[in-house]
């Protein structure tokens, strides 16, 4: 029952560093209470891109008029397929990452393990009536969803994400509270299936810290398609009929079948056993340094735990460096070119500075932009489709922010993330060749605008 590194927590910070510790010969146990993936894979990043997939689906027939292909009768969808084919496509992936793991000679446990102390150097994890003695010990216990205290709210059917995406009924009319990523995804979901959607976001503009010029650009997009946003609004009451709203002193209700709340995600650190080892906290998460070290010299934490960038993306990196550090490879954690995606349709990213922060801040800065018309790719494909792409440039011309609206910004945002890591200049940049077309070369167009 001793092994190298214990892995409580089996997400993408979990699983990816159980990978690269059995890899790398470290005998090594991760434990998983729920499922194998952690939310991202069972009830967030996957599923919802698998459902929002099919709503691109839909839009793409409803709109094939634009490009010459008739469609001779009115599209149909079947929510139980759509259902049936997220579960296959969680099921497989899952059952990918269980398999990844075990070829590394993992031992996996799918139970809850908590921390009891630590004895002789070692630090004990308990799990289903066994004690284990690890050498390192990686928390990787992920979050939850924020429920706010609004009145009403224990007594209304609600939905959180989790709900949204078993729901095989759609509703009439829905009002997601939280304009954020998560919000905006789903809103953008149901806007394609046909539900009247309402998002209510307290802060003047949708989807938090992202850039404001493009989230403004994308609330408008989605308006003309006729999601209600009701911005700098606070949610006083629910109930099953809808939700009680205040503005500038007003109340108001929406009318609405079902609620979604996203207003956010916390970091688990209430049942996992932290104080017997003393870890310190900060803020809304674990305390940790450049190498993910906690403030005990073998225990690491990982992922949404540290409550600070809350994406699978960045788990990942975290994990690998922490399991860097453990092995004595020179490795640090930088959270300045982690690209921020909101996978509606059209899709949003952004990475490094945003204008705001840099204001915020005192710091010069200019800005390069172009519509995303000015790529041929892009025209091709989307018809009327509008668009743009933006650079941040500082004092020395060096590129430090971008942000995109278009698809598929998705996959392009880590080009010019590539770009800040490096330290490109407008220069260097503008030597980069794109293959033609591509939407991608809206890179070279903007550089050189």
């Amino acid at each position: 029952m001793k092994f190298d590194i214990a892995i409580i927590g089996g997400g993408p910070a979990g699983y990816t560093a159980a990978e690269r510790a059995g890899s790398n010969g470290l005998r090594t146990i991760l434990f998983e209470k729920k499922a194998i993936g952690g939310v991202c894979l069972n009830e967030g990043c996957i599923p919802t891109k698998t459902l929002l997939y099919s709503a691109k689906t839909l839009d793409n027939i409803k709109g094939a008029s634009k490009y010459g292909i008739s469609v001779t009768s009115e599209p149909m969808f079947d929510m139980e397929k759509i259902i049936n084919r997220k579960n296959k496509t969680v099921k497989m992936l899952t059952g990918g990452v269980k398999m990844t793991v075990n070829s590394y000679g993992v031992t996996v446990v799918e139970k809850e393990a908590v921390i009891v102390g630590e004895k002789n150097g070692l630090i004990q994890v308990a799990c289903d009536g066994d004690t284990y003695e690890v050498t390192y010990l990686m928390v990787c216990t992920g979050s939850d969803t924020v429920i706010p205290p609004i009145k009403g709210l224990p007594d209304t059917d609600y939905w959180t994400s989790k709900e949204a995406l078993e729901s095989v009924a759609l509703p009439k009319s829905l009002a997601v509270i939280g304009g954020g990523v998560i919000g905006m995804e789903f809103a953008s979901f149901f806007n394609s299936m046909g539900v009247q959607v309402h998002v209510i976001e307290m802060m003047p503009e949708i989807l938090g810290a992202m850039d404001k010029e493009t989230s403004a650009m994308l609330r408008s997009e989605y308006a003309k398609r006729g999601v209600k946003f009701y911005l700098n609004t606070k949610v006083t009451e629910v109930s099953n009929k809808g939700v009680t709203v205040e503005k500038d002193g007003k109340s108001s209700v929406i009318e609405a079948d079902k609620i979604l709340v996203s207003v956010g995600r916390k970091a688990n650190l209430g049942q996992v056993g932290l104080d017997k080892l003393n870890i310190e906290l900060l803020r809304n998460g674990v305390k940790v340094d450049e190498h993910m070290q906690t403030s005990h010299p073998r225990v690491y934490a990982c992922g949404d735990i540290t409550g600070y960038s809350m994406l699978a993306h960045t788990a990942i990196r975290e994990s690998e460096v922490a399991i860097n550090h453990i092995l004595g490879v020179d490795d640090r954690m930088d959270y300045n070119y982690i690209p921020g995606v909101v996978y509606t349709n059209p899709e949003l990213a952004g990475v490094g500075k945003t204008e705001e922060e840099l204001a915020a801040a005192g710091i010069s800065y200019h800005v390069q932009k172009l519509p995303m018309a000015y790529s041929g790719r892009f025209v091709a494909e989307n018809e009327h489709g509008s668009g743009l792409c933006k650079l941040i440039l500082n004092e020395y011309d060096c590129v430090i922010g971008c942000h995109l609206l278009g698809n598929p910004s998705s996959e392009l945002i880590v080009i010019a993330g590539i770009a800040i890591e490096h330290g490109y200049t407008v220069e260097e940049f503008k030597k980069s060749v794109f293959p033609h077309p591509t939407v991608g070369e809206i890179f070279h167009e903007t550089l050189f605008a």
